[in-house]
């Protein structure tokens, strides 16, 4: 089986296994304590918090470790808020944010404060124009991810940290998929990472809060991680963690190298060896590890599963993988194709044979979804010189494979209006014409769902 969703969590590092194994037996007392036991936890504490400052650049005393990254995360933005609540409450995220992110700021919208989401471009990046933008006399706190966790575009952080620094507003970074790949740099106030991410154990986050920056820790806190995690600290966890922080960044420099010559490869022949894919991402400034396509007429979910027969592990930001039935909104916010959407996320270690026999499995696994997904037929009629495709009831990618059959059925300049009440639609139609060479007219209302106009161009 090959295991390629590591932005999901990565396989535990073999450092990070020993430095767990070795600190079980000397971890297990409370630092707190002046007794033996006590002290020698405290050193184990200690020594892992020095050891993570120094992997993420900041002082000892401005790093605490908490339960997880989405803790770290909640925890960062709502002791930020509150310390400069006199400021005011206005709150900026990019549309691409991890969902921790987003829903502090949700959590933050509903309690009474305002939230500016900087829109991206197609590659998924924002614009340091567009954060100057919506800085405000009252801007509390601005927050930007380092790296995506879905197409693994790389942020323009150095350059927004120096616009907020100008401005006397702190940026917060989520840096939980680039911190195993090394520093964030920057003049950033606050960052967040997870160590199940860089090859740690699960269950131990890190919130960074540089010097001068208010903050004041929200709900109830004790004594423990300078009052802004509560709680008994699991310190082989933590030890492990950091650990296998300064191992994954030792690394880094040689396995970059290696692992963006393969993610490139994928690139670079998949869309050769599978018609109608759209791969997504800025093929530049990205994660060396990550890659990101979207296949036309597939069913993401069923994708996911040819794949995983075949014996590679990957992951999906479709509608059709999700309870919700709705697409990423990271694929939403870049305005690309969500439907058939494949992440391919390559740990440490990943063999180039591996990569070579999932480029042999691909184009199979996607004709067989197809295959399988090419039954349904269109329910057409023209009205009024429009050709009308009802789709309702129907969920992705259904109407586009509709929509796909019956375009050649309309002379050039001709009009299709699709009918669908499916949320992926309204993401995925419009892709579907840019990458088909079809012209998108917009959607109106309909008596049931929505209709969305499509012009024949060739």
């Amino acid at each position: 089986m090959s295991y390629f969703d590591a932005a999901s969590s990565a396989p535990l590092h073999p450092v990070a296994r020993q430095a767990l194994l070795a600190s079980l037996d000397e971890g297990w007392a409370d630092p707190a304590r002046l007794y033996r036991e006590g002290r020698r936890a405290r050193m184990l504490l200690d020594a892992a918090r020095e050891a993570a400052a120094e992997a993420v650049g900041c002082r000892a005393d401005e790093l605490v470790f908490t339960s997880s990254g989405t803790k770290a995360v909640h925890s960062g933005v709502a002791g930020v808020l509150a310390g400069r609540r006199r400021v005011g409450r206005h709150l900026i995220v990019s549309a691409v944010e991890h969902s921790s992110v987003l829903h502090a700021a949700d959590t933050h919208e509903a309690g009474g404060g305002s939230v500016t989401q900087v829109a991206v471009d197609r590659a998924g990046a924002v614009s340091v124009g567009a954060y100057a933008d919506a800085l405000r006399p009252d801007t509390a706190l601005a927050c930007l991810q380092s790296a995506n966790h879905e197409v693994g575009t790389e942020q323009p952080v150095a350059e927004v940290a120096a616009v907020c620094r100008e401005a006397g507003v702190p940026l917060l970074v989520d840096a939980a998929q680039s911190l195993g790949w090394g520093r964030v740099d920057g003049d950033w106030s606050v960052l967040t990472g997870s160590a199940h991410k860089w090859g740690g154990p699960s269950g131990v986050g890190l919130l960074v809060v540089r010097k001068g920056v208010r903050f004041a820790a929200q709900g109830p806190v004790d004594e423990r991680e300078s009052g802004r995690a509560a709680g008994f600290e699991n310190i082989p966890a933590i030890v492990a963690a950091a650990a296998s922080l300064r191992a994954a960044q030792a690394e880094a420099a040689q396995e970059a190298v290696r692992l963006r010559e393969l993610t490139e490869r994928i690139r670079a022949r998949v869309p050769g060896l599978v018609p109608d894919v759209e791969v997504v991402g800025d093929p530049v400034r990205r994660l060396p590890g990550i890659v990101t396509f979207s296949c036309l007429y597939v069913d993401g979910e069923a994708l996911l599963h040819e794949l995983d027969r075949a014996g590679f592990s990957v992951s999906s930001g479709s509608s059709c993988t999700s309870s919700t039935l709705t697409p990423s909104h990271v694929l939403k916010a870049m305005g690309v194709l969500s439907e058939g959407n494949v992440r391919v996320s390559l740990p440490f270690g990943t063999a180039e044979e591996d990569v070579e026999r999932f480029l042999e499995v691909l184009p199979g696994a996607v004709t067989a979804v197809r295959e399988k997904l090419g039954a349904p037929v269109a329910e057409t009629v023209v009205r009024d010189d429009v050709l009308v495709v009802d789709s309702l009831g129907k969920r992705c990618p259904i109407p586009v494979i509709e929509l796909a059959k019956v375009i050649g059925d309309v002379p050039v300049g001709g009009l299709v209006r699709v009918l669908s009440d499916d949320e992926a639609a309204r993401l995925d139609i419009p892709a579907w014409c840019e990458m088909r060479g079809q012209e998108y007219v917009g959607e109106e209302p309909a008596a049931e769902g929505t209709a969305y106009l499509v012009r024949r161009v060739s």
